[in-house]
């Protein structure tokens, strides 16, 4: 067994464990119903897992999407997509 030492090359200030800085705003995007596959919604009703929206944002969804407007990304991006084939 060897002895392990620092080079100066992996020293850095990076060693101490520090807390990221959260900045607060005011949530506009988070006030928007965002486009999900249905299954998704499931699966995370669920799992409890995250999901991913048209626009990209990230969350585990817990409130009425009724209560909210759409997405305006989300809108576009969906008017933009080819039909689906239609359940028969």
């Amino acid at each position: 067994m060897g002895i392990f030492r620092r080079t100066p090359e992996t020293q850095t200030d990076s060693d101490l464990l520090t807390r990221p800085e959260l900045q607060e705003d005011e949530g506009d995007h988070d006030r928007f119903s965002h486009y999900v596959k249905k299954e998704k919604i499931l699966q995370s009703a669920v799992s409890g897992k995250a999901v991913r929206a048209l626009c990209g944002k990230k969350w585990i969804p817990n409130r009425d999407p009724e209560r909210f407007p759409i997405c305006p990304v989300c809108k576009e991006i969906y008017s933009g997509l080819r039909p689906g084939p239609e359940d028969k």
